[in-house]
Formats: C-alpha cells, sequence, structure tokens
C-alpha cells in the first residue's frame, strides 16, 4: 500500500503557488522516498481582492491569506502551510507553530515605471495612452517629477514615500503582481507602482543591468529600480517564506527543520516580536529589517501610526531576537 502523501496547503496565487512549488521542491531533495502533494485553497483575501487594504479596517478579519489554511492544518487536512510571512499574523491559532524558514530573498522594494524610449519608438497607442509619460532606466525616487503618481494599497509604503517626496500623489492599486504592472503600462493617470523585489525574483521576473525588466508576462517598456532600505525599510517578514505546522506533530517538524535557515529565523523572530509589540498585523504602517552581523542582531525599524514617522534601532546577542523586537517597539510605541 503506498504511503499517505505529506500535504502541503497553499493560496492559489501565482506568487503563493512558485513559493509552494519550491518548498515542495526542497521537501522531495531532502526525503526522496516520502510523496508530497500541493493542496490549493482559497482564502479570505482571495476573496476580498476589491476591498481596501490601503487602511487597516478593523471590520476587515485577522489572517486574510491564512486563516483557511490553518483551519486545514488544524483540522488534519494538510500537514504544512506555507505563506508569505509578511502574511502571517504574530499571534497563531492555539495548537500551531510558525516551524521554520527558508534563507530570505532580498527585502527592498521596487519602483515599476514606464520607459521614454519606448513610448517614443510606439507610432501607434491604444485608446487612452496618449498621456503615457516615461522616464529614464535607473530613476531614483528623488528623480520623479513633483507631483508624479504612485500607486500603492500599502500604508507602510505610502507613508514611507511621503516621507522621502511630501509632492508625490499616492494612489491605491489593486491586483496581483501581473495586474499592477499592466496597469502601470497602460494607465496614463499612474506613473509608478511599488512591488516587492523578493516576489518579482520567485515568479522569474529580473531586473536587467540597462533598468529594464523582463520575464514572461512583464509589459513591454517597463524599467525598474530598487529602492534602498534608508528610502523605505521593508514589512516585517518580507521576503521571507514562512512555514506553519501543528506543535505537536514531530514527524513533519523533523523535516521542515531540514528547511530552516537560522540566520533568517532568529531575524524574523525580532520583527516578528517588534510588530507584535507594536499591537499590529500585517495591514500595520510599520516596518521593520533585522540582520545578524557575527553574534548580534541588529534590528532597524520605522513606524507610521498617528500619521508621525518615528525611526529606532538596536542590536542583541542572537539568542535575544525576541527581546529585540521588544525593546524598539517599546521605544516607538
Amino acid at each position: 500500500m503506498p504511503e499517505k502523501p505529506i500535504v502541503i496547503c497553499t493560496r492559489g496565487s501565482a506568487l503563493a503557488l512558485a513559493q509552494s512549488n519550491l518548498i515542495a521542491a526542497m521537501c522531495r531533495a531532502a526525503f526522496p522516498r516520502l510523496p508530497f502533494e500541493l493542496k490549493i485553497i482559497k482564502t479570505t483575501g482571495d476573496k476580498l481582492q476589491k476591498a481596501s487594504m490601503a487602511k487597516t479596517d478593523p471590520s476587515l478579519p485577522k489572517g486574510l491569506f491564512t486563516k483557511e489554511l490553518e483551519v486545514a492544518l488544524i483540522k488534519g487536512q494538510a500537514d504544512l502551510a506555507v505563506h508569505s510571512l509578511k502574511d502571517l499574523p504574530t499571534e497563531l491559532p492555539a495548537g500551531l507553530i510558525l516551524a521554520a524558514t527558508p534563507k530570505r530573498e532580498d527585502v527592498r522594494d521596487v519602483l515599476i515605471y514606464r520607459a521614454a524610449a519606448f513610448l517614443k519608438q510606439q507610432k501607434e497607442r491604444s485608446p487612452g495612452q496618449g498621456a503615457l509619460r516615461g522616464f529614464q532606466p535607473h530613476l531614483k525616487l528623488k528623480d520623479f517629477p513633483k507631483g508624479a503618481t504612485i500607486a500603492t494599497s500599502s500604508t507602510r509604503r505610502r507613508m514611507s514615500l511621503l516621507a522621502a517626496r511630501p509632492d508625490l500623489k499616492i494612489v491605491e492599486i489593486r491586483g496581483n503582481v501581473s495586474t499592477r504592472m499592466q496597469k502601470v503600462a497602460e494607465q496614463g493617470e499612474l506613473d509608478a507602482t511599488v512591488l516587492a523585489l523578493a516576489g518579482l525574483t520567485r515568479l522569474k521576473f529580473q531586473i536587467n543591468a540597462d533598468g529594464t525588466l523582463a520575464g514572461e508576462a512583464v509589459p513591454d517598456g517597463l524599467l525598474a529600480t530598487v529602492l534602498d532600505l534608508e528610502v523605505m525599510l521593508p514589512c516585517v517578514g518580507q521576503g521571507a517564506i514562512g512555514i506553519e505546522i501543528r506543535a505537536d506533530d514531530e514527524r513533519i517538524g523533523k523535516i521542515v527543520e531540514r528547511l530552516n535557515h537560522v540566520n533568517t529565523f532568529h531575524a524574523v523572530t525580532a520583527e516578528r516580536a517588534f510588530l507584535r509589540g507594536m499591537g499590529g498585523g500585517c495591514q500595520s504602517p510599520v516596518g521593520a529589517h533585522a540582520e545578524i552581523t557575527g553574534t548580534k542582531i541588529l534590528l532597524k525599524a520605522v513606524s507610521f501610526r498617528d500619521e508621525t514617522v518615528k525611526r529606532g534601532e538596536g542590536k542583541r546577542p542572537i539568542a535575544e531576537a525576541a527581546l529585540l523586537g521588544e525593546q524598539i517597539a517599546a521605544e516607538l510605541k
């Protein structure tokens, strides 16, 4: 009788599937004799794609993109859940734990905008494209024209952009990565949007040396510039994949332990402790980035709560990652 497959549950978005396939491949490489299968589950967040995420809405349930996956774990319908860690609440349901985080991707954000050279070459444009304006490659945030319109549904990104450039016009945008890129390519009222570099990387998009953005389904004529961390700190857990399991499942715990990257786990532990201390969820207007330097962990954080900007940083021994996060939260509250 064949062995029962180990079920990896995930959302159905392109990014979620890319991440889950990566985890499945890692599992199969580490345990070639064990069967693994993916189970796709639609979450509340997937059903609320038209809802505004730009402000923390108390009417929206916590765990928009995780609750249904966690129910599957609790009911034994899945053995591990794969999350974009930035979506995973800091308070997990009883009986579930964050068991592992593979090595993190680049945590930075990216500006996506139209290329002036490409637009100049287009002799015929679709209706409504006459107002499109393009820009030069490698454009930094400071180089955008006064009053430029940048689209984002993240309060953290909006406030970071305005902190650096108060003159910018920030508008909301919804949809997956490809949809947002398409909107920038086609809608003249938008000059740019901001996306996570980690998501672009996992979707096999790449930023070429000439600043162009390439990859399957990337609209023609888009450029990309990576934003420095001094301009925009990432959201908590950005670039990291979280693997959630049942706390009492020792067998699965030993499997996912092989996938864990220790430094990434310590870093996100500090960041998540900071977010928990700030009393926020994945849509909170805060940013944080922790990194390991020798035997120490350094955490930099920013809070835009109450429309004010507060920044803090600190360093402690790696074993005190959670305490570091709590410390910086207490300073910024």
